[in-house]
Parts: C-alpha cells; structure tokens; sequence
C-alpha cells in the first residue's frame, strides 16, 4: 500500500495520461480532479465508476483510489492538505468549514461517482478550477488570496451537492425524512435539539409516533442512528484534524474522552489510535 505525501499544503497539476502508472494508492490530502477529456473507469475503495470528459471527483485523504484509462485523458488535480487554510491569513476560516462540512464528508458514502447537482454549478467549478490554474502560474502578490477565496467557494458548491444527494434519498423514502436527517446531523453536539420531543414538534410529526416514525424510516431507532453519526463525525475528525480526543468528545456531546473511546472500541473493535493508523480502508 502506498501512501502519496503532498510536496505542498496546495498544488495544481495538469496532466495527460495514456494509463495510470501508480499502484492503486492513498494520499494525506484533500483531492479535486476535474476530467478535461478523456474516458474510462475511476476506483475508490475497489468500487469502479466509468468516467467521461466534464466529470468532477473530491477525493478526501485516505481513499483507496486509481484510475484505468480508456482514451486518452486531461486531468487537473488540485491537492491541498488541511493545514493550508490555516496558512490563509484569515481569508478562509477552514476548521469553521470543516466543522459545518464533517457530517457530509462522514455520511457521503465515499464510492466513485460524479457529485455535481447542476450543469450550472459544473460549469462554474470548471471555470474556477481553470482560473485556479492559471493563477498558480502567474504567482504574483495577489495569487495566493485569489487561489484561496477560489477553493472555498469550489468545496462550499462540493459540500452542498453531497448533502444535496444525501437528502434527496433519504427524501425519496419521506418527502420530510431528508430534513430531519440534515437536520440531526447538522445538530450532532447538541443533545437538547435532538430529543424525540423537541424534533417532533420541529418537524410537525406527534411526539407519541415520532420513534416509530423514525425506525420505520432509517432502519434503526433515533437513539442507535444518533449515535452512528456521532461515531462518522468522530472518524472523519480523527483521520482529518489535529483535535484531541478530549476536543472531539466534547464537540460531540460525549461524557468525556473515556465515554468516547470505550463506546469507539466496542464498536469499531479497536481504539481511536489504532483506526488512525489504520487509516480507514485497506489498500490493495
């Protein structure tokens, strides 16, 4: 398995590719690939989608991923690792993004596809990333501020085509169930807002059904499907920040660190430590 470091907290590349020379690999940074021209076949986690000219990837650290070239094919690869909008000066707040993104990078279920919820938004990030590009080579005193409002403005349109997705399905079960799983999510830490009662009455649904409700919906009760997204939130922070233990638990309303990393152990069957090591799935 081979782990691929980025040189840089931000990168942009171009390349043209006949095939892919890597073994199938990880990387520790954040990754954006826009599909110029070309076809065939992108693998995540040893789940294969058929790409095409215009397709647009994010790709969060630690995936599993290569690609097996058809026709011959254009990237651009923008990587950027999470420290570099710490490096920005203010202009870019990324762990108030990452916090209000985690739920969607933890529920997104991470195989290959194509997020983009609109041929406006698809036209828009090309634009971006193109700009991006061209910005990267110019490289004057304005570029770097430029690069970066630039970025955040592609994640933001990522980030809201996930969740976009993400709701929609659940939608399609209950034209309301969406909500209250965006809902749920986006209010992880807070026990109060996630009571049966307070997301019945939020919600227009009788607090004596609302638990049946729910099960019939998910799958499983309010309280296990609860904690299930605690425990996403929990891995998409410990594999993608710098926070403490102490820091997470907190954030998410566990006891304290101990409560975390027993319920984390029985659960997952390893400590918080060892799934960082790990580093999520194995790469083949």
């Amino acid at each position: 398995m081979i782990t691929e470091t980025a040189r840089k907290v931000f990168e942009i590349h171009v390349e043209e590719l006949t095939e892919w020379g890597k073994r199938p690999h990880k990387h520790n940074f954040f990754e954006i690939v826009y599909v110029e021209k070309g076809s065939g076949f992108q693998c995540i986690n040893h789940h294969e989608f058929e790409y095409r000219e215009g397709n647009i990837f994010l790709l969060p650290p630690l995936d599993c991923h290569s690609f097996r070239i058809k026709e011959p094919s254009r990237f651009y690869f923008v990587r950027f690792t999470d420290h570099y909008f710490l490096n920005s000066e203010g202009l870019t707040d990324y762990n108030a993004w990452f916090d209000r993104v985690a739920y969607i990078l933890a529920n997104y279920n991470k195989v290959p596809g194509d997020i983009i919820a609109s041929e406006r938004e698809r036209k828009f990030i090309i634009d971006s990333i193109k700009s991006i590009y061209q910005e990267y080579l110019t490289a004057d005193g304005y570029s770097e501020s430029i690069i970066t409002g630039t970025v955040a403005s592609i994640l933001n349109l990522l980030a809201r085509s996930i969740e976009k997705r993400y709701v929609d399905q659940a939608n399609s079960v209950d034209n309301r169930f969406g909500e209250v799983l965006r809902f749920i999510n986006t209010n992880i830490g807070d026990s109060n807002k996630l009571k049966a009662q307070a997301l019945a009455d939020r919600f227009g649904i009788s607090p004596s059904y609302f638990s049946e409700y729910f099960k019939k919906n998910a799958g499983v009760s309010l309280k296990d499907y609860i904690m299930e997204a605690k425990l996403r939130v929990v891995e998409t922070k410990v594999l993608h920040t710098d926070l403490s233990l102490k820091e997470v638990a907190y954030q998410l309303g566990f006891t304290d660190s101990s409560h975390l990393a027993k319920t984390f152990k029985k659960t997952y069957g390893m400590t918080v430590s060892e799934f960082k090591q790990a580093g999520k799935v194995p790469c083949r």
